[in-house]
């Protein structure tokens, strides 16, 4: 596995693991703990959950507070533009986004620390996407910030109108959350 920080958020990880590919198909390991502890990665995920998205759905941009969830992200099946979006508050690169394209095939995941906001946009149909999570679900502390935030400036690759939940096309944008809605840069010294 390689793991590499990206510039714009170099809290944010991109991982590739190889992939063993013939005239039948592929195979590729997902996760190893050791591994991950030997990088200084999670090495336990709590919860795993899988989503399925024609072309064009967007989701996000979702995040908890508190009981913050880092997440690990990989395509299954097809390929997504994966968003992550800096909400620590303190944190130098607060309101900062990066975004990275992940291919089933090519085995690339992000690994997003808690207190980040993550979205996705289905690239083919389908996406089937796998999170593994570092804390549980709790729907009390489920938070969304606007897609399409004027301040945060995401250049989603869109063919057109993107496909939402309810949930994710009436988020507020960042600068309409409290403060106490926003987790605090616990990596600050």
């Amino acid at each position: 596995m390689t793991v590499r920080p990206l510039p714009e958020l170099p809290d944010v990880l991109q991982l590739r693991r190889r992939v063993f590919a013939d005239d039948r198909g592929w195979f590729r390991e997902l996760w190893r703990a050791n591994e991950a502890a030997a990088l200084g990665l999670p090495d336990a995920f709590v919860q795993d959950n899988v989503s399925f998205s024609r072309r064009g759905v967007l989701r996000g941009l979702h995040y908890q507070h508190p009981y913050g969830q880092g997440k690990l992200v990989t395509a299954l099946v097809g390929r997504i533009y994966d968003v992550a979006v800096d909400l620590r508050r303190g944190s130098p690169t607060f309101g900062r986004w990066v975004g990275v394209e992940l291919d089933a095939a090519e085995g690339t995941m992000l690994y997003l620390p808690p207190g980040f906001a993550h979205g996705f946009l289905a690239l083919t149909d389908p996406a089937v996407v796998l999170y593994k999570c570092t804390d549980y679900y709790r729907p009390e502390a489920d938070r969304t910030v606007a897609w399409n935030d004027p301040q945060l400036a995401i250049a989603w690759p869109l063919e057109g109108p993107p496909l939402l939940s309810p949930k994710d096309a009436t988020a507020p944008c960042l600068g309409q959350l409290p403060p106490e809605a926003l987790p605090d840069d616990d990596t600050a010294g």
